[in-house]
């Protein structure tokens, strides 16, 4: 967010942000059946306006597979969707608690009611995914919902809009669209809650305007998440899976793998390895609409100054171009490269890469690859490629980070009875399926006293019997 005023957005904000929590409150705890309804009607929205939004989110990139954007958008949308319907009315049922032996025979209870009107602040490299994964798990809670597109996709934020208000009256969905002032008016609101992915950076900012309110966050933000390759793992596996997961969308991904760490002395294998695996995949890099453009000039601009300080620090930058020339840079067609001789110093080991580069750091032993990823801040997603149980082990249990996939990357995201988040600066709180569903509830204890216990046994005036019952107490 920028430092602009956001005044002259909040008068209309203000008026949208007061009819839902008018809503809220004549409906204030929707039933299974209305959750249910919710999501079906999304789920129908979602499919006829999908050819709509394909386009949209092409042209905002200016080219990006629709293939790409179906499965990684329209699928895990609609597999969230179908998840939360199954699920909702189980989630919404009251939990029986245990209660003390001094508490008996008063019952205790876990009550879930929908918080109110939440807000979603949605990034622009999955546009569809990242605003329709939150409302899933807001509706599902029983929420009103008001989403800030991101002003990087503003064909998408309109198709997103139309598609919305077809499915959802505006005072229980609306989506908002505009620049960073918009974003700013939005979290000055008092918002029962406020889910926002998007760089740490300005994840500070936003965490700082929600506290005037004292509106909890959620933060789903990023960081440089390794994949660690184990001494025996087969290096063309992990070649094949780690660059799928780096030239999806570009590598403009907040869970692509950002630098791997493999073992000294078989950088080379990986090389080609990888080099296989890309021009497997991307016969030609000019005019492939398989393979994504950066999202604008500015992004593309800040890719390239990645790479020129890393080549006049030392690295070695070797593009993976089945062209062998550079596609135009009016394409925004960034070669998956691959950069070696990196040292600490580098903005490209500083900096989350967000984009189709990626750094190889070999290490002497697993102690320490270990210890490189514990020296760093920790990542929302780490990846180890590791047959071996002792040392997949000692990875679980000696890092932390957000998420964690095996042998593979990314496909953690995907797993609706899995909680997403990140961890310290790659952010806070999680959602999706249950997660998703307790994050935009307010989960109320709720203790139930009989005619008849123990209380009366210890109030005034204090006598033996109480002596009594305290020393059995606090024995």
């Amino acid at each position: 967010m920028s430092e602009a005023d956001p005044d002259a957005a909040l008068a209309p904000l203000n008026a949208l942000f007061s009819s839902q929590r008018a809503a809220f409150q004549r409906t204030s705890n929707r039933p299974a059946a209305a959750r249910r309804a919710d999501l079906s009607a999304l789920e129908r929205a979602l499919k006829a306006h999908a050819y709509a939004l394909m386009d949209a989110v092409y042209d905002d990139f200016g080219g990006r597979s629709p293939t790409e954007t179906r499965v990684l958008e329209f699928f895990p949308s609609l597999e969230a969707i179908r998840h939360a319907r199954r699920k909702v009315a189980s989630w919404m049922r009251a939990e029986r608690r245990p209660v003390s032996l001094w508490f008996l025979p008063g019952r205790a209870r876990l009550v879930k009611q929908p918080l109110g009107v939440v807000g979603v602040i949605v990034p622009w490299n999955y546009p569809i995914y990242l605003a329709l994964g939150p409302l899933v798990s807001a509706l599902a809670a029983g929420n009103r919902v008001l989403i800030k597109m991101s002003e990087f996709t503003p064909r998408t934020g309109l198709a997103m809009q139309r598609m919305l208000a077809e499915a959802f009256p505006e005072d229980q969905v609306a989506v908002l669209n505009g620049g960073p002032e918009v974003a700013q008016a939005l979290t000055a609101l008092p918002l029962d809650h406020l889910l926002f992915t998007g760089s740490t950076a300005v994840g500070h900012k936003v965490m700082q305007a929600a506290a005037a309110n004292l509106t909890p966050v959620t933060l789903e933000l990023g960081g440089k998440s390794p994949a660690i390759i184990g001494p025996d793992f087969d290096l063309a596996l992990a070649a094949r899976r780690i660059m799928l997961g780096k030239c999806l969308n570009a590598g403009q991904t907040c869970i692509a793998p950002d630098y791997v760490l493999l073992p000294e002395g078989r950088e080379l294998a990986f090389i080609e390895a990888a080099r296989r695996e890309v021009f497997g995949m991307y016969p030609r890099l000019a005019g492939n609409v398989d393979y994504s453009a950066i999202i604008s000039p500015r992004h593309f601009e800040r890719l390239q100054s990645l790479l020129d300080d890393a080549r006049a620090k030392g690295a070695d930058c070797l593009p993976l171009n089945p062209d062998a020339l550079p596609p135009p840079a009016a394409s925004r067609r960034l070669p998956p490269t691959l950069v070696t001789g990196v040292k600490d110093e580098m903005r490209i080991m500083q900096e989350e890469i967000f984009g189709p580069l990626l750094p190889l750091v070999p290490y002497r032993d697993f102690d320490a690859a270990l210890a490189y990823v514990n020296e760093r801040p920790r990542p929302l997603a780490l990846y180890a490629f590791e047959d071996d149980p002792a040392r997949r082990a000692r990875v679980l249990g000696e890092t932390i980070s957000g998420g964690v996939t095996l042998n593979d990357v990314i496909l953690h995201i995907a797993q609706d009875e899995l909680p997403f988040g990140g961890v310290g600066p790659s952010g806070m709180g999680h959602y999706h399926g249950r997660a998703g569903f307790e994050t935009f509830s307010k989960q109320k204890g709720v203790f139930q006293q009989t005619r008849w216990n123990t209380l009366p046994l210890l109030k005034p005036p204090y006598g033996k019997t109480v002596e009594r019952l305290l020393r059995l107490m606090l024995r």
